[in-house]
C-alpha cells in the first residue's frame, strides 16, 4: 500500500477492511456449502466481478478526497455486492432445498436487511452533495461484518458436533 507522510491512506485502509470483511464471509458461507452447481457458479462470479471494482472506486474516491460523486459511485458499488451476497446466498439456498442449512443459519437475517438499506442511505446522501455521512452509513455497514458472520459460525461448529 503506498504511504502518504508515513501512513497508510484511509482509501487504502477502508478497501482492505472491505475484501477482508467479504473474504471471510465468503469463507464461512462456502463452508456451509458442500456441493455446487452451475448457479451457485454463476453467482459467486457475478459477486467477484463487483468486489473487483473495489480498489478502483476505491482509489477515485481517495483521489478525489471523498468527494460527493465519488462517494455515490463507491456507494454504488457496495450496494451491487451486496445484492450480489445476498443472490450467492439464494442460489445456494434453493439449491439445498426446504431443509436448507443456510437459511436455517440465517435465520431472519437483520443483517443481510440492514445493510443495504444503511448503503441506500449513504447514495442518498451522496447524491445530496452530503459525502461525509455517506462514508459514515458505508462505514457502518463494515462495523456490522467485521466481525465473520457468528451464525454460520454456530451452524458449522452443531454441523461438526453432529459427525
Amino acid at each position: 500500500m503506498p504511504m502518504e507522510g508515513g501512513r497508510t491512506p484511509l482509501r487504502d485502509r477502508l478497501r482492505f477492511v472491505y475484501i477482508g470483511i467479504y473474504w471471510n464471509n465468503h469463507h464461512h458461507l462456502l463452508h456451509l456449502c458442500p456441493t455446487v452447481n452451475g448457479g451457485i457458479l454463476w453467482a459467486n462470479l457475478h459477486l467477484l466481478f463487483w468486489l473487483s471494482l473495489f480498489p478502483f472506486v476505491t482509489a477515485w474516491l481517495g483521489e478525489n478526497h471523498f468527494a460527493a460523486l465519488p462517494a455515490l459511485l463507491y456507494g454504488l458499488v457496495l450496494l451491487a455486492a451486496a445484492l450480489a451476497y445476498w443472490l450467492l446466498q439464494s442460489r445456494i439456498i434453493a439449491f439445498q432445498g426446504t431443509d436448507s442449512k443456510l437459511r436455517r443459519a440465517l435465520g431472519s437475517d437483520w443483517k443481510g436487511k440492514m445493510s443495504p438499506a444503511l448503503y441506500l442511505l449513504g447514495i442518498i446522501a451522496a447524491a445530496l452533495g452530503h459525502a461525509w455521512p455517506a462514508l459514515a452509513a458505508y462505514v457502518a455497514v463494515a462495523l456490522l461484518w467485521l466481525v465473520p458472520d457468528r451464525r454460520i459460525e454456530r451452524a458449522l461448529q452443531d454441523e461438526s458436533e453432529d459427525a
